[in-house]
Parts: C-alpha cells; sequence; structure tokens
C-alpha cells in the first residue's frame, strides 16, 4: 500500500503540491491563533465551596460546617477527594474530580448537593461555589501605594473600583484583595452610660438596624405625570449615625446614639497583611484567571484596562506591579522558537554538508517547517496551547523528523548512479522511493507509537508531559506522512544533475575509510563483540544503582516564592512586623526587582492560607543583570537568601509561584514533600506530628521541616451555667448574643453609598474587652431590667485549641512539611521512611495511619502507570516491526538496539556533572546546568523518546543488509560465509552515509536542548540528556553489533537450511 501511495504522489505531482500549500497555509493561521503560555495548566479539576459564618472559631466551623459539607460532597459522581480547611470564620471545602472530568458539569454536580447540604448548616451561614478557576489562574497581582492616602481609602478603591472594572475583562474569573482594612462604622458603646441610663445593648443594635432603612410607596398619578414614592432612610455618613434616637429619658428627652456610643469609621478586624519592597504596608490584588482562557491575552487585557483607569485614580495613587505571568510566558515561547530555529538551523546543515547537494538538501529541509506547522493544526483543533511541553514536543522530533527524507534522497542519489544509460530519471527516483519508503514509514510509525506510555500517565505528570506526546507525534506523523507522499514529489522535482558520486564526497570517503576495517573485524570476531556488548549492559547496572529518583525537576519560572511559616496563634501586628522585616532584608538583593509579602489570605476561596502562613512573591531581574557568583542559577540565588533569612521562630520553604499554587489546591502541601497523619482528635494528631516533626530533622539532607501546630491557637471560652441564667430568666441565646456583640462586635447594618458599600458595627470599647477582668464585668441585662455582669452567668478560661482545622476524605489530618535541599526525593524519602518507622514504631493507636505527600505522591503514581505502560509499549513496538520485517529474526536484531540505547542514556545521566562542566570549558557563553541528574518523569519521557529512535537506526541497518544480501543471492551468488560477509560489507560499509546522518541529523537536533538556563530548560534538558547518551551507544550496535549478530544468525541459517537440503533464499 505505501509503494502505491509512493507511486501515485509521484505521478500527481500537482494535486500533492496544492495540498502541501493548504496544509501550509492552514498551519500557519494555526501557528498564529494557538495560545500562548508558560507551561500546561497542571491543576486538579476541583470546585470549592466557601462558607461565611462571621466570628465562629475554627472548632464551631469544622463541626457544623466543614464536616457536614465534606461528607455530603463525597457522594458527588467522579469525586476523587475531599479536602476540608476550617478557619476563623470560613470554611473551605476543595472537591477534587477524576481526570477527564468537565470542570463545569463538575460544578453544576456540587451545586447540586450543596443545595441538598444547605439544610443541615445553622443559620447565619453563607455558603457558594469558589471561582471557575485552577490553581495556575493567578496570572497577575499588583499593588496600590500613595504617601498622600490612608490603607483604608487604598482598600476602598480597590474594593469599590479597581476590582469590579477588572473583572470585566474577557478571561477573568475574579480579582482579590488582600491588605489594608475593610472601611467601617464602628460604634463603641460606653457600658457605664447604659447602666447609669437602665438601656440595655439589645435595644442599641435595634435602634441602629431600624434607622437604615429605605422604603418604596409604590407609585402616584399626579397632574398627568407618574411618581415613584420613597421613603429614604440610608444612612449618609457618622451624622446619621450619632443623631439615631436609642431611648428616652425620664424627663422625655431624647437619647441618641452619640450620648451612649463613641462613633467614627475606621478599619475591620485584618486577617491578612500586605506589603511591598519592606517599605511599608499596601493594599495587593490578585486576578484570577477563568478556567481554559488564554493567560497571555487576559494579561494583556488587564494592563490595557489599568491603564485605561489610571487617570481616574486620585492623585498620588500608584498601582505597582508585584507580578506578571505574560513575562514568564514570553520567555518560555521566545527560549524555545529560538531552539526550534537553532533546531532546524542545525539539521539542515547537516543534510547540506553530506549530501553536498542543495537540491537535495532542500527536499529534507522542507519537510521541518512543514511538519511542525502539520503539528500546530492538529494542537489548534485539540485546543492544546503553546507552552514549554508542548514544544518541546516539537524541538525532539525535528533531528528525526528528517530521517526518511534523508534516506530517501542519499537511496535516490545512490539508484541514479547505479543506474544505466537511457533509465529514466522519475522512474529511478520512484524506485528508489519505494524500496526503502515502506520500512521508513514503519520506523516513523515506531517512533509514534513509542509515545504511547507518555498517553497512560495520569494527574501532574500526565498533563505536564501529555502536550509533549501529542506534540510530538503529530511531529513524527507529520514526518510520516509526508515522508511518502511530498517527499517522492520534491525528489523527482529537485533530484536533478550535478550530483557527485558516492566515492567523491568526501564525508562518505572517511566514513568508509574508518568503517570498513572496523566491519571487516567485526565479522571475524563476531562472537567477541557479542560478548562484550553483553558484559557492558551489564556493566551499566553499575551507574543505574548510583541514579536516584525524584517527580521532576524545578520549572524555571523566573521568580521566587518564599514561603516561612510562623507558629500559630501569632497576632496580625507581630505578623506584619515579621513580614516587613523579611521583605526588607530580600529586597538588598541586587537580583531582585520587587518583594510583595502577603501575610493572611486574599479573599478568595482559591487561597487557604492561614494567618501564621507567609507568602512573598520576590520578582527577579533579567538574569543577564545578576551578579557573577550565581550565573542566571535560581537555585543558587534562593540558597544565598535562605542563608540571609535565618530569622528566629519562623521556618524556611522556598518555591515558585505557580508551582506552589498547583500544588497547595491538589496535595494541600507546600514543600517537596510533606507526611500526613490522619485520626480523629486533634491534639492526638498534634503529638504524633511532632515525633515525626522530630525524626524527620534527624535525617541527613532536611533543610527544615515543620509540624503543624493543630493545636496551638489561643482561645478565651465563656462556659455559661445553666442554673445560673435559669435564676435571672436568661437564654444561652441572650448571653451569647451580648458576647457577640460586646465583645466580638457584630455587624448590624449596612450602608448604602451610591456604588459603594459599608458595615456598622457595634462593639464595647477596647478597653472594657483587653483583659479577663474587664471580659468578665461586661453588662448583660435580666428579664427585669437588671443589669448585671457576665461573671455571674459565666465562667471565663484561656486555653489552646485549633488555630485552623484540616480534613481529607472526612478525617481529621495534621501535616508535617518537609524541604530538602543536595538530594533527590526518591532516595530521601527512602530513608526518612526507615527513620520515621523506627521512632514511631508503636505510637500510631488504632484510627490513626500516616502517609508521604507531595511530590513524592506524583512519582509513586507515575511510576505505577509506567510499570503497565512501558512493557505495552515494546509489544507494541515488536508488533509493528514484525508487520514491517515480516520476520521474527529481523525484529529481534533491531530490538537489540532498545537495551543498548538506555546503556547510553544511564552512562550520560551518571556522568552528565562532570560532563557539564567541562561543555561548559570549551564551550564559553553557553551556559550549561550541571546538575545531578536522577531519575524523574522527564527522564522517563526521554528514554521512551529514544526507544523509538533507536529502533528506527536499527530498521534502517536491518534494512540494508537485507536489501544487500537479496541482491548478492539475486546475481546469482553462491550462498556461503564469504557471500554473507561481502553482502554485509556492502550493506553496512557503502550504506554508512545515509545511517550515520540519521543518527547525526537526530543527535545535533538535541544539542540546543542540552544546554541554557531558561524556562523549562531543566527538563527539556533531562529529555534529552538520556537520549543524546542512547544515541551514542545505538549507534555503536547498529554498526557493529547489529552486523555482528546478523551474520551469526545468517550462518546458522544457511547451515541449518543445508543440514535439511533446502535452498537458501533471502
Amino acid at each position: 500500500m505505501i509503494e502505491r501511495l509512493i507511486e501515485f504522489s509521484g505521478k500527481n505531482r500537482f494535486l500533492v503540491l496544492t495540498l502541501t500549500t493548504l496544509l501550509a497555509v492552514g498551519g500557519w493561521v494555526a501557528f498564529r491563533a494557538t495560545p500562548i503560555d508558560a507551561i500546561p495548566d497542571l491543576s486538579d479539576i476541583q470546585v470549592i465551596v466557601k462558607s461565611d459564618w462571621s466570628g465562629q472559631s475554627p472548632q464551631e466551623i469544622e463541626d457544623q460546617v466543614t464536616y457536614p459539607l465534606t461528607t455530603a460532597m463525597l457522594g458527588v459522581p467522579g469525586v476523587k477527594d475531599v479536602r476540608g480547611y476550617s478557619f476563623f470564620g470560613f470554611s473551605l471545602v476543595y472537591v477534587v474530580f477524576q481526570e477527564g472530568t468537565d470542570l463545569y458539569w463538575a460544578r453544576s454536580r456540587v451545586q447540586e448537593y450543596l443545595s441538598y447540604a444547605r439544610s443541615q448548616l445553622p443559620e447565619g451561614v453563607v455558603s457558594s461555589l469558589g471561582p471557575d478557576a485552577t490553581g495556575v489562574g493567578w496570572v497577575y497581582q499588583y499593588a496600590l501605594t500613595s504617601d498622600r492616602h490612608s490603607l483604608g481609602e487604598l482598600r476602598s478603591l480597590q474594593d469599590w473600583f479597581i476590582r469590579y472594572q477588572l473583572a470585566t475583562v474577557d478571561g477573568v474569573s475574579e480579582v482579590a484583595t488582600i491588605g489594608g482594612g475593610v472601611m467601617q462604622y464602628q460604634i463603641e458603646v460606653d457600658p457605664t452610660a447604659l447602666q447609669a441610663l437602665n438601656i440595655p445593648l439589645a435595644k442599641v443594635v435595634k435602634a441602629v438596624r431600624d434607622s437604615n432603612v429605605q422604603v418604596g410607596g409604590r407609585l402616584l398619578e399626579m397632574a398627568e405625570r407618574e411618581y415613584m414614592i420613597r421613603g429614604l432612610g440610608y444612612i449618609k455618613g457618622l451624622d446619621d449615625l450619632r443623631r439615631i434616637q436609642i431611648a428616652e429619658t425620664p424627663g422625655g428627652g431624647a437619647v441618641f446614639l452619640e450620648d451612649v456610643a463613641h462613633v467614627t469609621r475606621g478599619p475591620d478586624i485584618r486577617r491578612g497583611v500586605a506589603e511591598l519592597d519592606g517599605k511599608g504596608e499596601v493594599v495587593g490584588g490578585t486576578v484570577i484567571m477563568r478556567y481554559g482562557e488564554n493567560a497571555l491575552e487576559t494579561i494583556e487585557g488587564v494592563k490595557a484596562k489599568l491603564e485605561e483607569l489610571k487617570p481616574g485614580l486620585p492623585e498620588g495613587v500608584r498601582i505597582v506591579e508585584t507580578y506578571d505571568r505574560s513575562s514568564l510566558i514570553q520567555r518560555a515561547f521566545d527560549s524555545l522558537k529560538s531552539k526550534l530555529i537553532e533546531e532546524i538551523a542545525v539539521v539542515a546543515l547537516v543534510c547540506v554538508l553530506f549530501l553536498l547537494h542543495l537540491p537535495s538538501s532542500a527536499v529534507a529541509i522542507i519537510t521541518l517547517p512543514l511538519g511542525v506547522l502539520f503539528s500546530y493544526l492538529i494542537m489548534y483543533a485539540q485546543g492544546v496551547n503553546a507552552n514549554i511541553m508542548s514544544m518541546g514536543g516539537i524541538a525532539i522530533a525535528i533531528g528525526a523528523m528528517v530521517d526518511a527524507a534523508v534516506v530517501m534522497i542519499e537511496n535516490a542519489h545512490k539508484h541514479l548512479e547505479e543506474a544505466p544509460p537511457g533509465a529514466k530519471r522519475e522512474e529511478v527516483i520512484l524506485e528508489a522511493a519505494k524500496e526503502v519508503g515502506p520500512s521508513l514509514f514503519y520506523s516513523l510509525l515506531v517512533i509514534v507509537v513509542a509515545f504511547f506510555p507518555v498517553f497512560m500517565l495520569q494527574e501532574q505528570a500526565g498533563r505536564l508531559f501529555k502536550p509533549l506526546a501529542y506534540t510530538k507525534t503529530y511531529a513524527m506523523a507529520g514526518a510520516a506522512i509526508l515522508s511518502v507522499t511530498l517527499v517522492p514529489v520534491l525528489m523527482v522535482l529537485f533530484i536533478r544533475g550535478g550530483l557527485i558520486p558516492e566515492k567523491y564526497n568526501p564525508i562518505s570517503r572517511v566514513l568508509i575509510f574508518f568503517y570498513k576495517p572496523m566491519i571487516w573485524l567485526t565479522l571475524r570476531l563476531r562472537w567477541l563483540v557479542v560478548v562484550i556488548a553483553g558484559l557492558v549492559l551489564v556493566a551499566t547496572l553499575y551507574p543505574l544503582n548510583r541514579l536516584g529518583s525524584e517527580f521532576m525537576p524545578p520549572i524555571n519560572e523566573g521568580d521566587i516564592l518564599y514561603m516561612p511559616t510562623t507558629f500559630p496563634g501569632i497576632s496580625i501586628t507581630e505578623a506584619k512586623r515579621l513580614l516587613q522585616i523579611q521583605d526588607k532584608i530580600i529586597a538588598t538583593f541586587p537580583e531582585v526587582k520587587t518583594v510583595f509579602g502577603k501575610i493572611g489570605r486574599f479573599e478568595t476561596a482559591t487561597d487557604p492560607a492561614p494567618l501564621a502562613m507567609v507568602e512573598t512573591t520576590v520578582t527577579l531581574k533579567d538574569p543577564s543583570e545578576w551578579r557573577p557568583q550565581f550565573g542566571g542559577d535560581i537555585e543558587k540565588l534562593m540558597s544565598a537568601m535562605n542563608e540571609e533569612m535565618q530569622i528566629p521562630g519562623m521556618t524556611n520553604a522556598w518555591t515558585m509561584p505557580i508551582k506552589t499554587r498547583i500544588d497547595m489546591l491538589a496535595t494541600g502541601i507546600k514543600t517537596p514533600i510533606g507526611i500526613k497523619i490522619y485520626g480523629n482528635d486533634l491534639k492526638e494528631l498534634e503529638t504524633l506530628a511532632g515525633k515525626v516533626e522530630v525524626a524527620v530533622k534527624g535525617v541527613p539532607n532536611t533543610r527544615s521541616a515543620y509540624a503543624e501546630r493543630t493545636a496551638g491557637g489561643n482561645y478565651i471560652d465563656y462556659q455559661i451555667d445553666r442554673e445560673a441564667i435559669t435564676r435571672y430568666g436568661l437564654s444561652i441565646a441572650e448571653v451569647q448574643q451580648v458576647i457577640m456583640t460586646a465583645v466580638g462586635g457584630m455587624n448590624v447594618t449596612t450602608t448604602v453609598e451610591g456604588r459603594e458599600r459599608y458595615p456598622v458595627n457595634i462593639r464595647y470599647p477596647r478597653e472594657y474587652r483587653d483583659d479577663l477582668q474587664s471580659l468578665s464585668e461586661i453588662l448583660i441585662t435580666t428579664k427585669s431590667g437588671l443589669q448585671i455582669p457576665i461573671s455571674q452567668v459565666a465562667k471565663l478560661s484561656i486555653h489552646q485549641g485549633p488555630p485552623a482545622i484540616k480534613s481529607e476524605n472526612s478525617l481529621l489530618m495534621a501535616v508535617v512539611y518537609v524541604d530538602i535541599e543536595g538530594i533527590d526525593v526518591g532516595t530521601y524519602v527512602e530513608r526518612a521512611k526507615k527513620v520515621v518507622s523506627e521512632a514511631m514504631d508503636g505510637e500510631f493507636p488504632p484510627g490513626y495511619y500516616m502517609e508521604w505527600s507531595g511530590q513524592f505522591e506524583y512519582m509513586e503514581a507515575a511510576n505505577k502507570r509506567l510499570q503497565i505502560a512501558v512493557p505495552v509499549t515494546v509489544l507494541l513496538i515488536f508488533v509493528l516491526l514484525q508487520l514491517n520485517f515480516g520476520k521474527l529474526s529481523d525484529t529481534l536484531i533491531v530490538m537489540l538496539s532498545l537495551p543498548f540505547g538506555v546503556v547510553g542514556g544511564v552512562w550520560l545521566m551518571y556522568l552528565w556533572p562532570k560532563f557539564a562542566s567541562w561543555l561548559d570549558a570549551v564551550w564559553p557563553g553557553v551556559a550549561v546546568q550541571a546538575d545531578k541528574l536522577d531519575f524523574s518523569v522527564a527522564v522517563g519521557v526521554g528514554f521512551i523518546a529514544l526507544a523509538g529512535v533507536a529502533a528506527e537506526t536499527g530498521v534502517v541497518m536491518v534494512l540494508y543488509l537485507d536489501l544487500a544480501w537479496k541482491k548478492a543471492l539475486q546475481r546469482g551468488e553462491k550462498p556461503s560465509r564469504q557471500t554473507l560477509w561481502a553482502a554485509i560489507t556492502d550493506g553496512a560499509v557503502h550504506r554508512v552515509r545515509p545511517k550515520v546522518m540519521t543518527v547525526v541529523s537526530t543527535m545535533t537536533g538535541l544539542l540546543p536542548l542540552l544546554v541554557g538556563t531558561e524556562v523549562g530548560s531543566r527538563v527539556m534538558q533531562r529529555i534529552a540528556v538520556p537520549m543524546v547518551g542512547g544515541m551514542v551507544t545505538s549507534t555503536i550496535l547498529t554498526l557493529i553489533v547489529i552486523p555482528a549478530v546478523y551474520a551469526i544468525w545468517k550462518e546458522f541459517e544457511m547451515e541449518w537450511l543445508l543440514f535439511r537440503g533446502a535452498e537458501v533464499s533471502e
């Protein structure tokens, strides 16, 4: 069939060229229209349920809100995990769905179950779904600063003007705020004045609430006109509040609010602080992108909107950019685009040098951009973004894409060179194409099929590498289709006179000069060659056992996220002081552009950070502006910063913004490794977590370990005496109402001032609630009108309780965060498991257990999938090769290339730090990362890609050996060892140029991926290193070992046939 397709294409050139033109135009349109992002969206499909219950402690939130919601959500179809977070005043429930679930279907099902669960929640709880965004939705952040406006004014500007305008930008799901203080009207009631006038606090609350009402009186027709009737009663300012009448004096005079209370306008209690560059507090905003939107277009839209808003800002207000993902996106795109151009140029140069015929080289070179455009066409149709992974798939395919074209061109040269006088050039070229075309087509299909394991990856690994697998597959599929359609047409059009015979080609002469003696020696020492090859294979166990394992190398995002953790119970004032100190230290580094620190959380459901968690986004300058000692290496910079940031009481963690958002939402773990401990009692969980923390700190290479203090919050409890309240005729609810209002402060109503809304809060002055004695003297009005201190009906006590409560699948959870340095995740966890197991032997009560999470969790899941997928892929490759050759012997010989490819890949990984240092020394001006390489999903993808390419080179060698042996028999030569060796020499030595060309083009195409420190360079390097190393050893196998094995097998075959008295055939 392939032969007929080649012949059809060669004779219908106009049709093929027309279709190719349409492909090029469609691909170019798709290239221009494909959305661009930095990395694929690695987030789980999840829906967040946020529930507000003002003033309630984490324990009440957990018992009455989070637990009922989590148990209800466990029944939603397709749910994988349900995580609950109970904080002061609100609850977050993260419903994580199985891979492949549609987000909006998931949201509709969660909404359905939430409607049912609302009936089980207490009165006053307001539950809603979080934004339709994912972990990578935080695309842009900014800060508002001014030397003329208060933080409260800046907060109002953000909340009532900037936020809503940015929400109108296409692609924006939500704009969240942190810092400053929500403005409110504060009524500080004097309890002494209330007691003197015998006015209960509840009466003040009712009077304020009743004084902020506006009604409508329907319509009135008067003098042929229609009038709408209103009763205006909204509070417009402080004067309106102060003049609210709350009671009458015995003499009939009015008692106004200002007579018994101090009325001001000030900030609400804050649960978050934002700070910029160590210079003081600011108001911050973050733009959260909607799921599936184009990040670059969304950010550009936000920037354009901010420029529109600037003229309308009050004088002196500045909007400072603190995080901009578009710079990362642009760096990633420019980096991969330049590498693609470099690869195409290098591969084109290889073609020209080997063929020494520009028109022939053009045939192979033209297929490269067409293959890339073919990939973009399908990417656009499938909805795959252009990011470092999808473009990386094309990058690792570039070298192999021209292999088929190169072999076909070289074969055409050989046939034209040997063609008899008068032979038609077109027929000779098409015959040459048909001779090798089918095998080459199958060899490219082998490369495509080799990526099957990547498609079986799930969760983060799958979301990260599937775009790469898609584009690599599309590029190779495009190359395979072009090789049997366009390439024959271009060969007919371009390969004409001026061909240099191979014996005069300098590169061919050099290759033959060195290779011919090697084949002569190989055939005579064939058994020794096979034994040595086996020993080399066994020797690979040495480096193999010295390589560690990790889930993924860090993707250099170009910015840093510093996430220290303080002990729970810290006050907002102390948190603000620590935040400013750390930001000031970080800002002293010349490499830093801006430092935006926050403690607490943005007011969005996508931010589960407690008050004890600090998140500082460090935006860096271009690496060219860094000091020489860092050399553009962000890991070295983070290590230097860590040495400076040794603040007592703070446990450091250094990571990157996107990665942390994804990990926090996916596993709840912000460090590379986390240990989750499950059970039913928070105190027991804290005890167990503390013991695990101590054990882990003793493991070598532990940078930091911190166990969450699940019972580290400070509580003042009013224990109500039920008998006492009965004597006074009070109820529990009446006493608690006083506690909520007088101590906690109650928002009793909300003012409407144009587009702005402000709460009105009533509470006692601070001097009446700043110590236990004052808190015990709060007055309660009895049924008889008598006012008594609350200490007569309730007992006050101080104790510790949970500052926040975490749960997973309805079980309470404590987490130990572990950050490591100088070691791979796999090796560290293996050691740490032993240490923790010994330390915790017999410590876990019934109903409690522990599991390792974070990157390790993903790594384990990926390894399990690959253990199934890789053997299946090897079987598929075997089947394809068998379909191509039709002979088991040839298939098994080519399959030898797979283990020999692994040999070189493993050795180069093991020697990479030394090799990279040498490369850096001899290749000045090019940054080469000399990191220790460990097994990871990226390395696994490199070996998977290597399997297809290595098999392809083996196919080419066996193809030429079979052709040479077939021709020898067709010439009537007697089957013998001498005839066989001559045929092998002819097939191997005289066709060495196309074999070396395919290898060199593939390897040189990968070289740009080995160097650089750009975005995603570490990932690309870990894919390229095993491929380059494996190509070296598989080439040696192809050129030396395969001829030896082929000779041994054919000799055995001849002896067996002669023994049976049968004729030797091809």
